[in-house]
This record gives C-alpha cells, structure tokens and sequence, in this order.
C-alpha cells in the first residue's frame, strides 16, 4: 500500500522568510560569474509592475524587463489568471503522443501573427533549444534531398544565438562569449558583420564578404542564421532592413535556406511585431522565445513553412529528431496565450514609439561624454557604448543606489524597459542611466 506524505516538508517554512545570502554565495552558480570571485547579488522579495522590491525595502526600477521578457511588467493580473486557471487543468503533460487546448490555441495565434508561409510550430523550452532546434531542421532538409553535405551554417561576426552547444557555433568565435569552446564546436561560416546602420542603404561594399562566402560555400552550407536589425547580446547594434532584403535574395538565388532568431526582437520590441518586418522578408525557419510569455516562464518555439516539415517527413527517418521533455507546457503556453492577447488587446506600438522617445530624450546627454563611443536607440531598447568595459560590481551598485536596475556588459550600458512604464518612471532610469555613466570618467571608479 502506498502512503501519501503531502503537506510535510522536509525543512521548516520558518527558516525561509529571509533570502539567505550566504548559502547563495557559497552553493549557486549565477550567470556569467565565478565562484571564486563572485559579483554581488541583490535579493528580490517581490515584483510588481515596474518594480523589483528588494529584501530591504528598497524599490528599483526594471530597467531590463529579466533581459527582454517581461514585457507587460510583473504581476500583472491577465497573466496570474491565465497561470492560476491552468493549474487547475494540469500543470504538465509529455507532448509525445499526447496534445492539449493550450498548445493548439498558442500555435494558431503563432501562425496568425507570423508571415503566411509559416505554418509549423515546434516549441520548446528555452531561447538556446529553439535554435538547436532550427539547425537541426535545416540539416536534416539537406540530408532528406539527399545533400548531406549541406551541413554548415553561415552566420555574421558580432552575434549572439543562446549558450548551448549548437548555438555556440554561430555566435561570433572572436568577439562572442564562448571562444574557449573554439575547436570543441562545429566550426561554422563566419562573414563582415553589417556595417550599414538602421536607416542607411545598403551598398554592394557592405555585400561583399557575405557574396564571397555565399558563392564559395554555397555547396557546404544548409542555411544563414543571423538575429534581424538587432545584434543583441553580441554588441547591441542597429543595422539596415536593406542588408536583410539583398540577403534574402541571395538566399533564394543559391537555394540556402534562411533562419531568423527572433527570440530577444520578437512580440514588439522593435517597433514591429517581429524585426524581420522591417525588411518585408519571409524566413524558412523563425525562432521566438523570452517575451513569448511575458516573462513568466520558460517557453521557446522554431517555426517553419510546409516545405521544410514535408521535406523531412519524406528523408530517413521520416521524422524530425528532436523532443524536450517539458516541450509545449501547459502552463506556459497558456501564460503565453495570454500574453499574446494582452499585447494585441491595445496599441502596443503607441507604447513602443513613446518609449523610443523617452529613451531618446533621456540618453542624448550621455552623448557629450567624451568616455561615450555611441548613443542609438531602437524601439524600446536605448544604447550607450562606452570606450571601455565597465567594472560590473562597481555600476551595478550605482544603479541600485540610484534606485533603478541594469544590467551592463562589456561597454554596453543598455535599456529594454517593459511596455507599461509610465513616462515618470522612464525618466528616473534614464536620469540615473546618465548619472552614473558621467562617473565612469573618474580613475578613482
């Protein structure tokens, strides 16, 4: 007989009312940071709206919405129903074999939202295995023609695709963040980074290395993957819709498929639903992720046209090679549901075209610094690249002090605010944005 213990937890919830920041430091890894000499970690107790409240009472304007996601802001009460209802449904089910209303409804919104020509949904669980994802697609086409020499993927210099293996190949090799893993990874094709800026033509000069690349490899490479307008986490620049149209072109002109990440530029970060409309393209495969739930949970999914899903349902093994374990969760894809709903219920753009404003207005100070490289914003994500790499534990304690919360790397200093704030609290971050970067000048920092 089997006995049933629920309701009696192992330690005592009375020594969890605080957040215990020596066990932190001594047992969890965070991101990006080592153990032996580990950055400063601020405790949230909360989070509402725009506000991240610490443990000590202290309310800091999110600057980052949890690194693009949380684009409704925390809390917010649409996304806790959506999250509350499904929980009594069920939490979880395997999707092998199995499906369910909250998978169906999110994949139509998704079809609906995406160009016509893409018509599958795959989902996932995270950003990194929704481009694991696409790659394997890609390979896998190639090998169903009969082409399994078409393996290779080609990519720009300056980008980023997620922390996994298969992602890491075509994140830059030099400037990215995994050149230690050089020689471990598929080595992919790596061409000029765009130089041609966001509202600028592109000229043929800007071309070049990618028509060489193309013309030379073209019997190597199953696809191009690249981030569209918006090179993230790789430098957080803004390039031409233009380069994304002649790429396009050459796609089709050696028959090489094209995959668009759109997973930090996706659900209206750039003024547009999706990046890729600002060039008027339409991807083989696209992948989404980060504000597909609102920041609620983890969810990602690839999207790709009939023809790639026929293709390889027609090769050995007849069937695509790829399932998570957690892939299409009920929860999430109920939140994102939601989510999608929430953002197509006002006029999202409006939101987006006054934050670029507030960004603009508030950062073009920083612009005199003579410690200031470049100030650009797109959307509702504002850029300040400094000429040296900032001291993380230094200015990350400035910003908390300042009441705000952001996250820099390397020489960016950078905002990506949720779509609700107010105008208010868009000036108190970008004011302290301005207030601590005049501080980076002093030696003394």
């Amino acid at each position: 007989m089997l006995t049933t213990c629920y309701g009696s937890p192992s330690i005592d919830d009375t020594t969890m009312t605080t957040i215990d920041l020596d066990f932190d430091r001594q047992h969890l890894w965070h991101p990006y940071t080592s153990v032996t000499d580990p950055l400063p970690v601020y405790p949230v107790a909360r989070a509402s709206e725009v506000f991240l409240e610490l443990e000590d009472g202290r309310r800091l304007i999110d600057g980052m919405s949890s690194w693009w996601a949380a684009i409704h802001g925390y809390n917010h009460p649409m996304l806790n129903a959506a999250v509350t209802s499904q929980l009594q449904q069920m939490s979880h089910v395997m999707f092998g074999g199995l499906t369910h209303q909250p998978a169906i409804t999110l994949a139509r919104q998704l079809i609906a939202l995406t160009p016509e020509p893409l018509q599958k949904v795959f989902f996932s669980d995270s950003g990194s295995v929704a481009v694991e994802v696409a790659i394997k697609m890609a390979i896998q086409y190639w090998a169903a023609l009969g082409k399994p020499a078409r393996n290779r993927l080609l990519t720009v210099h300056s980008g980023y695709h997620g922390d996994t293996f298969g992602a890491m190949s075509v994140c830059d090799p030099v400037t990215g963040m995994h050149s230690l893993f050089r020689g471990a990874i598929q080595e992919q094709y790596f061409v000029e980074a765009p130089a041609c800026r966001f509202h600028e033509p592109c000229t043929d000069e800007d071309m070049a290395d990618l028509c060489m690349k193309l013309e030379r490899h073209s019997r190597n490479i199953a696809a191009v993957i690249l981030e569209p307008i918006v090179q993230g986490a790789g430098g957080m620049r803004f390039y031409s819709p233009h380069y994304l149209t002649r790429l396009k072109e050459l796609c089709d002109h050696y028959d090489i498929l094209l995959i668009l990440d759109e997973i930090a530029t996706g659900f209206g970060r750039t003024g547009t639903m999706f990046a890729l409309e600002h060039a008027g393209i339409v991807p083989d495969i696209l992948c989404v992720g980060k504000a597909l739930t609102g920041g609620y949970m983890t969810l990602a999914a690839t999207i790709t046209t009939d023809r790639v899903a026929e293709t390889i349902g027609s090769g050995t093994p007849g069937l695509f090679m790829h399932g998570p374990t957690f892939m299409a969760n009920p929860l999430a894809c109920a939140v994102a549901s939601a989510s999608i709903n929430l953002l197509t219920s006002y006029n999202w753009q409006s939101s987006v075209q006054r934050l670029a404003s507030g960004l603009r207005q508030g950062l073009e100070p920083c612009r005199s610094f003579s410690h200031v490289g470049d100030v650009r914003v797109l959307g509702a994500i504002g850029v300040i690249e400094l000429e040296k790499p900032v001291n993380m534990a230094v200015i990350q304690r400035l910003f908390v002090e300042k009441g705000v919360w952001v996250r820099p790397f390397g020489r960016l200093v950078y905002l990506m605010p949720p779509f609700i704030m107010a105008d208010r609290e868009l000036s108190v971050l970008t004011t302290a944005v301005c207030d601590v970067v005049s501080l980076l000048n002093d030696p003394h920092r």
